[in-house]
């Protein structure tokens, strides 16, 4: 069953939010955060990440690791992928398999 573009949105940004600030709270704890946990360069990354996946021209969307086109800025890109392997390690390694799976599946 296909969600809607909304409902799809809204799943993958409950994920991005949850594996940057994972990343984020790992990786910078000294950095000054804001009110939602973030870094200014987790936080521009994140917000740059949910502008594209709302914007995605494809429909269905596939997932950006597995898309042909990459809308993202090279550095972004490696940035978001540096972001999701050490987030998805990290759920793995506690169990969190149903963050994981949205990633692989």
């Amino acid at each position: 069953m296909a969600l809607s573009k909304e409902k799809r949105i809204k799943k993958d940004a409950k994920i991005l939010r949850k594996f940057v600030y994972v990343y984020c709270k790992k990786n910078h704890p000294d950095r000054e955060k804001n009110s939602d946990g973030y870094c200014g360069e987790c936080f521009e990354v994140l917000n740059y990440a949910l502008k594209r996946d709302e914007k995605c021209p494809l429909d269905p969307k596939p997932k950006c690791k597995d898309c042909k086109i990459h809308c993202y800025k090279p550095e972004m890109r490696q940035k978001i992928k540096e972001i999701m392997k050490f987030s998805g390690i990290y759920f793995i390694k506690r169990g969190r398999l149903d963050w994981v799976f949205h990633y692989f599946f």
